[in-house]
């Protein structure tokens, strides 16, 4: 296995969550009733897969790795704005909750936080992607040992095994398959 070329893939599930994000705020803004069981499912899409399956990979695997094979100095400007983007992202997806749930306690006008912490997010997130696959990555490839590397690919493959066992990617991308038909992406 290839942990950085899988981690890569993830991305693309990630970012077409990003776009169900987008679509569904411009029907928040074209004043539509807000779908609230969609926003859940995204939620629960990028707290589980995104943030505890695929960032696990990154912030306990190849970011430790990286850590402490090249050096805290040589790796903690890049990382430290990796592990930040990942927490804002976190924060986003817990304001848009709040705000849907303000929303469906009548605060209508909560209805602007939930387009405005989506928007925030996938834009945080498409930026952040772009990064990790065409810096973050690059680099640990070039610095890491093989034997580093190796050992990478074998705790993501063991990571990953046991999502496959919970069916864990097959369950997300499938909630995620059937929304982009709901939504016609």
């Amino acid at each position: 296995m290839d942990a950085i070329n899988l981690m890569m893939d993830e991305h693309k599930y990630i970012l077409r969550g990003l776009k169900l994000f987008r679509k569904l705020s411009v029907e928040v803004l074209e004043g539509k009733p807000v779908d609230f069981v969609s926003f859940e499912k995204m939620i629960s899409f990028v707290r589980g897969y995104a943030d505890k399956h695929h960032h696990n990979k990154e912030e306990v695997v190849l970011f430790k790795k990286m850590e402490t094979q090249l050096g805290e100095q040589v790796v903690k400007g890049p990382l430290s704005g990796m592990y930040i983007e990942h927490d804002l992202g976190r924060q986003h997806i817990k304001l848009l909750e709040e705000a849907l749930l303000r929303v469906k306690n009548g605060d209508l006008d909560s209805r602007v936080d939930i387009i405005a912490n989506s928007i925030c997010y996938t834009d945080l997130l498409t930026r952040h992607i772009e990064k990790e696959d065409k810096l973050i990555y690059s680099f640990a490839r070039r610095a890491l040992s093989q034997i580093d590397m190796e050992d990478v690919n074998k705790s993501c493959e063991e990571i990953e095994a046991q999502a496959t066992k919970d069916q864990l990617q097959k369950n997300y991308i499938d909630a995620l398959e059937e929304l982009e038909r709901k939504y016609k992406i």
